[in-house]
């Protein structure tokens, strides 16, 4: 039988009637409760052949969820050709159900946090601020490209940037009718949809040219407030919405920055607060209610498990956190099973370990070979290393730096917000002790996912003129670090760990 996986891109062949669990598992697919039908964490869903539902399926899915052809790995076989959609990338970081304070609206809204990686959409009943469904997917864009500067590259080719507006146009809009659909009903008309993402994802959304973010000063012409109606995104939605994809706030720092300020309510703030956002571009503000500075700075793709020997995304068989034991390190390993690579938290973690035991040097030298055993087989190399001193070095300046511009110190910073993904993940004592985020760990707050939560806060407060956004915007000023006469030199400074 033939079973074709996205968005891995793969294509097996397999016996009729073997168990999806036994080739599944291989394939990253997670199982909390053992493969015995208890949870829902093994989901999968049939975009194309025959699964039909089994007892424990019609028990832990919803009526929703089984029409749109949600199934569960664990007790599916291939009878069939198949089609499956795999779900364990999905993190429940991504989806946000945080409560927040809203003025009542009419009608129903939809909040899509468009990221690079994923792409998340909740559906909101605005009268009661209660949020209704929830879809998400990797970014159907991944396929040109994992990072921002490989979709720039691809757009940049001939119809690539039509290609790739095309593409998420088309996803998104498909999630809002999965959205409307997992309603039933209940949705005549929808009154506005909200968009937020960083400043490529802005751009290729948008049909703005990202070429002037292909090359220095990295200047885009138009990062502005975008309004478009769902019939020029080719989406046949009830009530003929309004789109907003939010403004940029200028260089590589997108919309979903400007959604975490407003979550984090750090332009409120009568102290000084940090927003971190750590991913391969790391964008950074400090601020508070009189002026807010924002920044990104390239760290790189290794806390993605990017460039690393044998790193991997936080998966089944990825090594997710590292403490230091009598005797070695002791691993903990997503799905209990055997290691296959190291994900971003794990890194962090392994690297932390090294420093405690002096395996690694400050200089980020090994101190014993050219690898260190973390997990069996999983193991750091020397290249390893400085690929973690690249991200951390480029981070850590771009705080320093931008703490100064303001004119304050760590020291003086009330609260650091750690927003995305992995931020939220990450163990705070390794960061510290890394020099990546060298703050008080009482400062340092996981935020969760900020840019969902902006996007739904904007539901509410986004009139014609955009609501309480400029007031927001004009508090904000981008800081190009690359133009900082002193990068280069602190960034160097900042390559070597701490000492302790």
């Amino acid at each position: 039988m033939r079973i074709e996986l996205l968005p891995l891109g793969k294509t097996l062949q397999v016996a009729r009637g073997v168990a999806l669990q036994d080739v599944l598992f291989a394939q990253g697919v997670e199982f909390p409760c053992g493969g015995r039908g208890r949870c829902k964490g093994c989901r999968v869903r049939v975009l194309a052949g025959l699964w039909p539902a089994t007892s424990e399926e019609r028990r832990l899915l919803t009526a929703e969820e089984l029409a749109a052809g949600w199934r569960l790995a664990c007790r599916g076989r291939a009878g069939g050709d198949l089609k499956l959609e795999l779900a364990q990338w999905e993190a429940p970081i991504l989806v946000d159900e945080s409560a927040f304070a809203f003025e009542p609206q009419p009608g129903f809204g939809v909040a899509v946090d468009l990221g690079t990686t994923t792409v998340v959409a909740q559906l909101l009943d605005l009268s009661a601020g209660k949020m209704l469904a929830v879809r998400t997917g990797l970014n159907a864009q991944a396929k040109h490209g994992a990072d921002v500067m490989s979709r720039i590259d691809f757009a940049l080719t001939d119809h690539g940037q039509a290609t790739l507006q095309q593409l998420i146009r088309e996803q998104v809009g498909e999630l809002i009718e999965e959205l409307l659909l997992a309603a039933g009903g209940r949705v005549a008309e929808l009154a506005s949809v909200v968009v937020v993402g960083n400043a490529v994802m802005h751009h290729l959304f948008c049909g703005v040219s990202v070429e002037p973010l292909s090359h220095h000063p990295f200047a885009p012409r138009n990062n502005g407030l975008q309004m478009l109606r769902a019939a020029e995104l080719g989406w046949a939605l009830p009530g003929e919405p309004v789109v907003r994809f939010l403004p940029c706030l200028g260089g590589f720092v997108g919309s979903d920055i400007l959604a975490g300020i407003v979550a984090t309510r750090l332009h409120e703030s009568a102290s000084v607060c940090a927003l971190v956002d750590l991913g391969t571009n790391g964008e950074i503000v400090i601020g508070n209610r009189d002026r807010i500075l924002c920044a990104s700075t390239a760290a790189g793709p290794a806390f993605e498990g990017a460039r690393i020997s044998q790193g991997m995304r936080a998966a089944t068989g990825a090594v997710s956190a590292v403490n230091v034991r009598t005797g070695g390190f002791h691993c903990r390993v997503i799905g209990g099973g055997p290691p296959r690579g190291i994900c971003g938290s794990g890194l962090v973690d392994a690297v932390a370990a090294g420093l405690e035991t002096g395996l690694i040097h400050p200089s980020g030298k090994l101190s014993k070979g050219e690898s260190m055993m973390v997990c069996p087989p999983v193991a750091l190399t020397q290249a390893d290393i400085r690929q973690v001193q690249l991200a951390k070095g480029a981070i850590a300046a771009g705080i320093r730096l931008l703490l100064r511009q303001w004119g304050t110190s760590r020291s003086k910073l009330a609260r650091v917000y750690l927003a995305g993904a992995f931020g939220n993940y990450i163990n705070r004592t390794s960061a510290r002790r890394l020099g990546l985020l060298d703050f008080p760990l009482g400062k340092v707050s996981p935020a969760g996912n900020t840019a969902l939560l902006g996007a739904k806060l904007a539901l509410f407060s986004l009139g014609q003129h955009g609501g309480l956004y400029p007031e927001v915007l004009a508090k904000v000023t981008h800081v190009g670090l690359n133009e900082d006469p002193l990068f280069q030199e602190v960034y160097l400074s900042e390559m070597p760990f701490p000492c302790r």
